[in-house]
């Protein structure tokens, strides 16, 4: 039995296996791997030490500039710049340090919610939102910018550990869209874009000392609590190398243009009433609303020294946020755009006549209603209703506004003559005004104007050549000051913290080009505008106002005239003692009964009751009653 178990054993022995057949060993097989796998990694190499040596010695530089840049950063980054003032001492622009709260989640001792609910109220902001902020990463999240001194204060009493405050120069526009177009705006960046700012930058700058020069930005890993809120602001030095804005020549070289030594409370103070300012600008807003008109400006001026007590205009916007603004509106455009004066220009045309010695003032001229030059018909503006006038003094010229007894009147001065009067009232020249960007008056050359007679007939009332209103107002001024053209501005000063003057911008002297008794007779006539004709509406009780409407068709781009139009007004107070000038223009105001007299008049009559007020002027006294 035993040798029977052993026997079936043996019969079920497996078979051996058959070896695994393994290749030849091959040296050369084996060193081409090894000096490819080697290759691989020198080239590697290679690449690395050749990026290396290009980030290390050709942009070595640059991006070490680069990161220290991104390292360190100025507490306050911007040029600090002294105050602007209205001419009672209201604050039109200021510097402030607002900052820009970072937080550090990590570092909180309150949860994220507690620390949301915390903050909500004092940024005003919900809680869901910085629940969500608080919630995208563990530190150097971003919470809030332009922060306040009072919410920044309210913050540090609160004593909260993961908070940080790094603070930022600002400038700051507290009257917001009242000043705007006068006053420009400086952007993020600290540079002056419009303006006042721009013109006035070298006055307005002061320079920060290279002491406390950079700080760390907002770490990631550093334990920020609220007392980590950066240095305190720079000292400031006195910068004397800044020169007069504009580009008038000192008609005194002892008035030096530098800068007076300066302390930071130091402010540039306007001629402007801020007062005024306000009535004008919500009168002109209203009357621009009420008929939908395309933009307006009322202007208001000191006549015997050409201090601007206000500058309106619409469309405004609002400095402390200019970049929500259309790149149109933000020019002072009674300053930078032309338009054609039509009839307030008339007056001005009579003061030539009577200087030339042309006409009396109780000569008689013949109004047939409309003339022909050429091609070019010549009527006016009631011709259709009042026809022709027949014989009509110079005040009732002005009076009714014709324009063919303009024509008639100019016509007796040769156009050559004509053309010299114009350019001895420096048309072609601007003002000298102390914003930028003023425009220049557009006139036909010489040759033109003599050779084609409806050139000088246009002009006769105020078409045909184009200006800006604030060159408008300087040359009706002329009538108000016995004659003088003077040098209209908006700038009085730098003043110190007391109100005394320490800079006062050079201004060319007053020239001269009519005789104090050839504007009493234009005044005279004036007055009869406001108180029998076409300016009826800008009547004020209690005083003697002369006055001038004007209603001008708008010039297409086409060529030729449009049916848009530009009405205005202008009115000079008191007529016995002229000491203001107040103009109106409204820019394509719409309705069948937008006139000078209808809409530009009664807005001056409106900005002309605040002037009285407010500068105490008493009634004439001889003044007509309604």
């Amino acid at each position: 039995m035993a040798s029977s178990a052993y026997s079936t054993r043996r019969r079920r022995r497996r078979k051996p296996t058959r070896p695994l057949a393994v290749a030849p060993f091959n040296p050369a097989a084996n060193q081409i791997r090894i000096l490819l796998v080697w290759g691989l990694l020198v080239l590697s190499l290679v690449a690395i030490a050749g990026r290396l040596a290009w980030l290390q010695l050709a942009q070595g530089d640059s991006l070490s500039s680069l990161a220290q840049q991104q390292r360190l950063a100025t507490p306050v980054q911007r040029q600090v710049r002294h105050s602007i003032v209205d001419r009672q001492g209201n604050v039109i622009a200021i510097d402030r340090v607002v900052y820009t709260l970072y937080a550090h989640p990590r570092l909180f001792d309150l949860s994220i919610p507690e620390m949301a609910a915390t903050l909500s109220p004092l940024l005003d902001r919900p809680e869901s939102g910085l629940i969500s902020q608080f919630s995208q990463q563990p530190t150097g999240i971003r919470v809030a910018d332009g922060l306040a001194e009072a919410t920044v204060d309210r913050l540090r009493t609160l004593r909260l550990n993961g908070l940080e405050l790094y603070p930022q120069q600002q400038r700051f526009y507290p009257q917001q869209q009242l000043f705007a177009p006068i006053v420009g705006f400086v952007n993020f960046d600290g540079q002056p874009q419009a303006g006042l700012e721009i013109a006035y930058q070298d006055q307005l700058a002061l320079t920060p000392t290279p002491a406390a020069s950079l700080t760390e930005t907002p770490s990631t890993e550093a334990e920020a609590t609220l007392e980590t809120y950066g240095p305190p602001a720079p000292s400031f030095t006195a910068d004397n190398t800044a020169s007069s804005p504009g580009n008038q020549a000192d008609p005194n070289p002892d008035n030096s243009t530098a800068k007076p030594e300066q302390d930071s409370t130091a402010s540039l103070r306007l001629t402007l009433d801020g007062r005024l300012q306000r009535t004008a600008q919500q009168e002109l807003q209203a009357v621009v609303d009420r008929h939908n008109a395309k933009r307006g400006t009322v202007m208001v001026m000191e006549a015997k020294t050409g201090e601007m007590l206000a500058l309106a205009s619409v469309p405004t916007y609002d400095p402390n946020q200019y970049f929500k603004t259309d790149p149109e509106d933000l020019k002072t455009w009674a300053v930078s755009d032309l338009y054609e004066p039509g009839s307030t220009f008339k007056p001005i045309n009579i003061a030539i006549a009577l200087e030339a010695g042309l006409i009396s003032p109780d000569e008689v001229v013949n109004d047939s209603g409309q003339m022909q030059f050429g091609e070019w018909k010549i009527r006016n503006h009631d011709y259709a209703t009042a026809g022709g006038r027949g014989p009509l003094s110079i005040t009732d010229v002005l009076k009714y506004s014709s324009n063919v007894g303009m024509v008639r009147i100019m016509q007796k001065m040769p156009a050559a003559d004509y053309f010299t009067w114009l350019q001895r009232l420096s048309l072609n020249r601007p003002t000298g005004i102390d914003l930028p960007a003023e425009a220049t008056a557009q006139m036909k050359d010489r040759e033109q104007f003599v050779r084609s007679r409806v050139e000088s007939a246009t002009t006769a009332f105020g078409q045909g050549f184009s200006l800006s209103p604030i060159k408008m107002l300087q040359l009706l001024g002329t009538l108000a000051n016995g004659g003088k053209l003077v040098t209209p501005h908006v700038v009085s000063g730098m003043v110190n913290s007391e109100g005394d003057a320490v800079w006062t911008p050079p201004r060319p002297q007053p020239k001269t080009v009519f005789s104090p008794q050839t504007t009493q007779q234009v005044l005279t006539m004036m007055e009869a505008v406001v108180n029998e004709g076409t300016g009826d509406a800008a009547k004020l009780p209690g005083y003697r106002i002369g006055g001038k409407t004007g209603t001008a068709q708008k010039a297409a781009a086409s060529g030729g005239y449009g049916r848009g139009r530009v009405t205005s007004f202008v009115g000079i107070l008191p007529i016995d003692s002229p000491q203001y000038v107040v103009l109106a223009i409204i820019d394509e105001p719409q309705g069948d009964d937008a006139y000078g007299s209808t809409v530009a008049a009664p807005l001056v009559k409106k900005v002309t009751e605040a002037l009285v007020v407010l500068e105490g002027l008493p009634p004439s006294a001889a003044a007509p009653t309604p």
